[in-house]
């Protein structure tokens, strides 16, 4: 088998692009986040409000991004991989127990990883958004927004952490990078990860 025929093609661009302006954005909110959170670094930094605009305006340019993705990107791979994120059939419960399952492209953890990131985002924007509105009135300054803004930004970075350590460190789930860096997975990959995928996959080939 040839070496373009032992790969398969796993996320568009589209895909990859909303993954890549996702994980941007995040990683420049935690770190201004984390900035202002701390008194000790924002007192290294010395310049809080600076790192209250970039807050801002990265959360607002990450919207931004996402929404001219939709506009202009493959709107109908995007449909098909919410579609996927949506679906959980009898072989993700049985992986979800802990149970050995043929997975589709996306495995039950993807799936879940996917839903949580999304529900944070939402929680991350109303939040971030009654902070910013109550600092200009006080009748949208409540007292447990700052709590939950917190505490999505803790288990965010747990997730954050776990994932980078499957993406980048574990032997097993590492090459799955490839599929978000290049688009592509290696055949052999798939079939042991996502035997449910390949199968199709190499089906339509024939």
């Amino acid at each position: 088998m040839a070496t373009a025929e032992r790969r398969l093609a796993r996320f568009g661009r589209t895909e990859r692009m909303v993954h890549w302006i996702h994980a941007s954005a995040f990683l420049v909110l935690f770190a201004t986040g984390l900035c202002l959170y701390l008194p000790s670094l924002a007192e290294a930094v010395g310049r809080r409000p600076l790192l209250k605009t970039l807050h801002l305006y990265t959360a607002v340019v990450w919207l931004v991004a996402l929404v001219a993705i939709v506009v202009v990107g493959d709107r109908r791979a995007l449909r098909a991989t919410l579609r996927e994120i949506d679906t959980f059939d009898r072989d993700d419960r049985a992986w979800l127990r802990g149970r050995r399952a043929p997975q589709g492209r996306l495995n039950a953890g993807q799936k879940l990883n996917a839903i949580i990131t999304a529900a944070f985002a939402v929680l991350f924007g109303v939040t971030g958004l009654l902070l910013w509105y109550g600092e200009r009135d006080t009748r949208f300054r409540f007292a447990q927004t700052i709590l939950i803004h917190d505490w999505l930004m803790y288990v965010s970075l747990l997730l954050f952490l776990g994932h980078l350590y499957l993406a980048l460190i574990h032997p097993k789930t590492r090459h799955a990078l490839n599929g978000m860096t290049r688009g592509w997975v290696d055949v052999e990959w798939a079939r042991r990860h996502h035997a449910k995928w390949a199968a199709d996959q190499e089906g339509r080939m024939l």
